[in-house]
């Protein structure tokens, strides 16, 4: 060329290569991009080393399952769980920085985190996160169905460097869904039990996951058109569900007594038959999405169709999943306690 030796055109070009692939090489070394349950990528270390909670639906599980409790630096109280926090009695006593739209930025700045996990529905919280610098992962926090929450599996094995449990985890609902399936495929819609979800003692249903839930157990949600709302007696009534299952309150307690002694509806069948069931509560609300799902669909199925899984052995599946899954090995007695909220 003329004007330029052959020896600075080779380092002319050397010298762009080195810009082109240097970002490449920045996000290989440091960090790297994930997309969460919003749909927004973010960037985030490569290997984090703090992360803070600002939410529950089940991200604590899927973090200790794909990552390291050890990591986490803050979140909201778990007293509503305690057998998690008997699993993990890292995760007991962390600060709390708050949760959703409700923050403490202060302890949020003061604990540095790599990355915080808040919810999608935290339209008001996120952005204060993001303004501080700070990357925030949103997740579904209830917002999932029984196939979506696989995706929320896949972020968090990215997120945390662990797509191998992300999938062994999306493999064993793969397995436990087709296995009540199997089962029940040939029981034609009028011979399957209707179900209503009751939420809280004044009739609350949620369909988010509600209906999922129900149908991967084998029944039909008589709310599945509803939406999220408040159902009242009369309505109740009208539908007449076979079973009720009744989620644990926010307070740790079950509002069971509270609907079947309710004069309004003594005359369910489900209350009749005494087919008013409490959900079990093990590392999370069996009756919500979270990685220990499965065993609330098991559940939910052997107390619909009794004769049907009457071989399934719901102690033998808790340990299997515990051990797999949380690395802990689940006594007689602690599934014992778990499965006697009917009791």
């Amino acid at each position: 060329m003329k004007g330029i030796s052959f020896v600075k055109y080779f380092a002319i070009l050397s010298i762009i290569g080195l810009i082109c692939i240097a970002p490449v090489f920045a996000e290989s070394a440091g960090t790297h991009t994930v997309t969460d349950m919003s749909g927004t990528e973010i960037s985030v270390p490569t290997d984090i080393q703090s992360i803070l909670i600002a939410c529950q639906g089940g991200v604590a599980q899927e973090i200790v399952i794909m990552g390291d409790p050890k990591k986490v630096v803050g979140m909201s109280a778990m007293n509503l769980f305690p057998m998690f926090t008997k699993m993990f009695p890292e995760l007991k006593n962390l600060p709390d920085a708050g949760s959703f739209d409700d923050l403490n930025m202060e302890t949020i700045l003061k604990l540095k985190p790599d990355v915080v996990i808040n919810s999608v529905t935290a339209k008001k919280g996120n952005p204060k996160i993001t303004e501080n610098g700070i990357p925030v992962f949103q997740a579904l926090t209830g917002k999932a169905t029984a196939d979506t929450i696989y995706n929320e599996f896949r972020a968090f094995g990215d997120l945390l460097n662990n797509k191998a449990k992300s999938e062994e985890l999306i493999a064993y609902w793969d397995e436990k869904k087709k296995f009540i399936n199997d089962r029940l495929k040939s029981l034609p819609d009028d011979k399957r039990k209707t179900v209503f979800y009751a939420s809280n003692k004044d009739l609350g249903t949620d369909t988010s996951w509600g209906v999922s839930y129900v149908a991967t157990s084998g029944g039909i949600n008589v709310a599945k058109d509803l939406g999220d709302a408040k159902v009242n007696p009369e309505k109740l009534a009208e539908w007449n569900p076979d079973v009720i299952i009744v989620q644990g309150s926010t307070d740790g307690k079950y509002p069971d007594k509270d609907i079947i002694n309710n004069p309004q509806l003594s005359g369910l069948s489900a209350i009749k038959n005494g087919q008013v069931y409490n959900v079990p509560n093990g590392g999370f609300w069996w009756c919500r999405p979270s990685p220990e799902s499965p065993l609330g669909f098991l559940w939910l199925a052997k107390t619909l169709y009794p004769d049907t899984f009457a071989d399934v052995d719901m102690k033998k599946e808790m340990k299997t999943f515990f051990k797999t899954f949380y690395r802990y090995d689940l006594s007689d007695d602690e599934a014992d306690a778990i499965l006697s909220v009917n009791k």
